[in-house]
């Protein structure tokens, strides 16, 4: 989300008269523009913002408390927070949440609010009208009708903390806010609920999905689609789902969602393509050195500055928990509460359904064709007002499956245009789950962290409905996990590939009960463990996904779980550090023994180029002895990373190429985000695959000819990046980690001056490049775009273990700073520590927290 502000031109100017700071905000500018010219920008910037920063020990009259609230802090400024009631524990954390990630709300708050454009200039319009389409102030007021009045009341009082900061910091406001001259407003309760619908749509992957779906065929066809859109290593070729597009005009269906597609990279930039992923295990006490359980998670995000969590220990009576809190909301997402502790993952839920439809105008009103009836579509009017532009009014239409988004979102994804003419041939409408009447999952999520026992917790989970996880949670004695969510049930189909929506057979007939979702408490196994894979049989009678992520993961977690019955804290810090991928036996197995092998060898024989089959016999050398762990310093994992990266390209990009082509980029999309076509290809399907022939030649290829010449291919990349020696490969060489903030990554959307700002101050706002160990098979993940590039884009954003035999039993560390201020030392003074591995503790005994949290500020209330 955004996190650091990009300075905006002289010619700043808001209608609305929002930004009472411009002047002050001009001056800052120009004194930039000034040392942009000296070259000496970020230190300019460094000082400004470094005098401003908050005190972390002292006294603060804060209007509004009841009584004192200590704020204490350890040497990487993480709060211990306790207070003697609730309201006041709820306004204090609000107060903190401001102070240690206030551009980071803010940045929640207008994205969700399709706002951001006020803040951040038209370059981001079109991702404000993508945001408004999809009406999450409708999904969040659905929410809050049903949260109780307790609760209401610390929504209100945690509001009333952010707005005394707000109040008290309206001329030091941090450099995200302060560069781009924005004046936040106050803060409400409501917009805690939007923070909450916003990750909730961010974990959604199924619209870009089916929106590359649309893509490829264009280019391929629907049934090659399919082989391209593979579910698990075990199932068939999705062709059911395919055979709904046949003899529907892909070109024109293509064409209506060309402004989605054009959207990628903002959405990708503020991370809402639906990429997350994670692990969680939990170990039962049988299984364990010291006869407790264990419990870990370590839950993936896109890799950002600052990360997505904000880490806080909060105590006031029996409320004592610590754990991973969300900017902008006063709970525990996953934590510890010194009886249970819980983490999540992603069920890759598919939740999202895109259904095209007929459209035609009747007496100057579009309808749209639904069971042999035209009907008017529903509208709504919306104003956008851009920093330094007239206000925009635009109109939303919705039919019965929900939003048309190819009226609403324009082809490019820089400049505001007027909604596409209603003569598109086909209509692209999104179904998706959204909130019921009876929706009780905020008052659960509060209630969760006063679960004393994992009896006490398991209907709490079952009521979290409004957002699909993997819950897992443990005490001393007893272990479980729990899927949660709403999950459609369809008529026909399984959502994997768009619909058509004028015949009413693919629509949802409603939403599965809880009691058929999966669950179970101490398994025989002594453990469970869930990696985004598919955790249901193949024969489960519904559909939660058609999107897993690969098996690799999960396997590593069984097969390190079962490995030894004393497992230690030690050992799952370990486990989730581990860089181990189970890919490379599979493909070794593969491509070094059996009869394709033999073929792959002869293939290689047969070749007149003598260095072309050296560099194939040196990558089949490398790999032969490659170990499969993919460390940073490692040669074998740098022939494994470049072999995956060219053997994508060999296999499809014939086909679907060339690389900036719309089916190139939502192949690499789709083939990055679940289950990909690569893996499926290279350990599932043989020569009856199409895409293994090259079109391009009048041969057929084979799969033992592709892979002979990706073999060789990868030596010779390696060779022209890291010259001929193979004793100086290394993974991390390739693969590295780069932490960008949010504004950085939409840098490329900016103006000239603005792209030249943010250059000059790259190195103020981001940390990086460092080498990268892992990838996408490994548990200590760093995923990168496989046929695109080696940058790490995914990472594991926080870990965290529970050992209930510890005298201090939790144990975590964040993957960025504490803080989004970059003038702060807390900053990224987490990035060292997660990159090495550490973990720190959160004390629960009053002797450790005071020999821990050193800093003291106290929140004294106004007598």
């Amino acid at each position: 989300m955004i996190a650091g502000g990009a300075m905006k031109n002289s010619n700043f100017h808001d209608g609305l008269g929002r930004h009472d700071g411009v002047k002050n905000a001009l001056k800052v500018c120009g004194m930039i523009a000034v040392f942009l010219l000296l070259g000496s920008c970020t230190a300019l910037v460094d000082w400004h913002f470094k005098g401003k920063l908050d005190a972390s020990s002292g006294n603060i009259t804060l209007a509004g408390l009841k009584d004192t609230v200590t704020v204490s802090r350890d040497a990487y400024g993480i709060p211990f927070v306790e207070a003697k009631n609730m309201e006041d524990m709820a306004m204090a954390v609000g107060y903190v949440h401001a102070s240690d990630r206030l551009s980071q709300m803010i940045g929640f708050k207008l994205i969700s609010e399709g706002r951001l454009a006020e803040m951040a200039g038209p370059a981001v319009l079109s991702l404000d009208v993508y945001m408004r389409t999809m009406n999450l102030k409708g999904a969040a007021e659905a929410l809050y009708k049903n949260i109780n009045p307790e609760n209401r009341r610390l929504l209100e009082r945690y509001s009333e903390g952010v707005n005394a900061y707000l109040s008290s910091h309206k001329d030091n406001l941090p450099p995200g806010i302060a560069l781009a001259g924005y004046k936040p407003e106050a803060w409400t309760p409501l917009d805690t609920v939007k923070v909450f619908a916003l990750v909730n749509l961010g974990l959604s992957f199924n619209l870009p999905e089916e929106i590359a779906a649309l893509n490829i065929a264009q280019a391929v066809g629907a049934e090659k689609t399919a082989w391209l859109l593979p579910i698990y290593p075990d199932e068939p070729i999705p062709f059911d789902e395919a055979a709904k597009l046949k003899g529907i005009d892909l070109n024109r269906a293509a064409a209506g969602v060309a402004g989605i597609e054009g959207l990628q990279p903002l959405l990708s930039a503020v991370g809402l393509n639906g990429t997350a992923a994670s692990n969680n295990w939990a170990i039962s006490g049988n299984k364990t050195k010291n006869g407790a359980s264990i419990l870990c998670n370590d839950m993936h995000l896109p890799l950002s500055m600052p990360s997505m969590w904000n880490m806080i220990h909060v105590r006031c009576g029996n409320y004592d928990v610590a754990g991973m809190s969300l900017a902008g909301a006063p709970i525990i997402v996953a934590g510890y509460n010194g009886h249970i502790a819980w983490g999540m993952t992603m069920v890759m839920a598919d939740n999202q359904d895109l259904f095209l439809e007929q459209l035609k105008t009747v007496n100057g009103k579009l309808h749209y064709l639904y069971k042999e009836e035209w009907l008017p579509v529903t509208e709504r009017k919306e104003v956008f007002n851009a920093k330094g532009k007239s206000p925009v009014t635009l109109t939303f239409q919705d039919t019965v499956h929900g939003p048309l988004l190819n009226d609403a979102l324009k082809k490019d994804p820089i400049h505001l245009v007027q909604p596409k003419s209603i003569d598109l041939p086909y209509g692209v409408a999104l179904s998706r789950t959204t909130p019921t009447a009876d929706d009780d999952s905020l008052n659960a999520f509060f209630q969760l962290s006063f679960a004393r026992s994992v009896d006490e917790a398991i209907p709490i989970m079952k009521r979290i409905r409004a957002i699909p996880l993997n819950m897992v949670f443990a005490d001393k004695d007893n272990i479980a996990w729990q899927v949660i969510g709403n999950y459609p049930i369809r008529a026909k189909g399984r959502g994997l590939m768009p619909s058509p929506g004028w015949t009413g057979q693919y629509d949802w007939t409603g939403l599965l009960k809880t009691e058929v979702l999966p669950n179970v408490k101490n398994p025989p196994a002594g453990f469970i463990g869930t990696a985004n894979h598919r955790t249901v049989p193949k024969d489960y009678p519904y559909i939660l996904s058609s999107s897993w992520y690969w098996p690799e993961r999960a396997e590593r977690i069984i097969q390190m779980a079962s490995a030894t019955d004393k497992h230690t804290i030690q050992t799952n810090m370990d486990m989730q550090l581990d860089t181990y991928s189970l890919f490379v036996p599979k493909l070794k197995e593969v491509i070094l023994k059996g009869a394709l092998a033999g073929e792959i060898q002869k293939e290689i024989g047969s070749w007149k180029d003598a260095k072309k089959a050296a560099q194939a016999r040196l990558a089949l050398s490398i790999l032969q002895d490659f170990d499969g762990d993919m460390k940073a310093g490692s040669k074998g994992a740098a022939l494994m990373g470049a072999f995956f990266d060219v053997v994508t390209k060999n296999i499809f990009l014939d086909e679907l190429g060339p690389t900036d082509s719309r089916a190139w980029k939502s192949f690499i999309l789709v083939n990055n985000e679940s289950y990909s076509a690569t893996s499926d290809h290279l350990l599932v399907r043989g020569d009856e695959s199409p895409f293994w022939d090259n079109i391009k030649t009048p041969e057929k290829e084979t799969k033992a000819q592709i892979i002979a010449r990706s073999l060789a291919d990868a030596a010779a990349f390696m060779e022209k990046k890291s010259g001929n020696d193979p004793g100086k490969w290394s993974w991390g060489a390739l693969h590295t980690y780069t932490w960008e903030t949010d504004t950085s990554q939409l840098a490329a959307h900016l103006d000239f001056i603005e792209r030249t700002a943010m250059d000059r101050l790259w190195r103020y706002f981001n940390r990086g490049p460092y080498p990268a160990p892992g990838d996408i098979f490994t548990l200590n993940v760093s995923m990168y775009m496989m046929g695109r590039d080696f940058n790490t884009w995914l990472i594991p954003s926080m870990r965290m273990v529970v050992d209930f035999s510890q005298e201090e039993p939790m144990l975590a560390v964040n993957s960025s700073g504490q803080s989004d201020n970059p003038s702060s030392s807390h900053y990224d003074d987490g990035i060292q520590a997660w990159r090495d591995g550490k973990y720190f503790s959160f004390p629960f005994r009053d002797a450790a927290i005071k020999a821990q949290y050193k800093d003291v500020l106290q929140l004294n209330p106004k007598r």
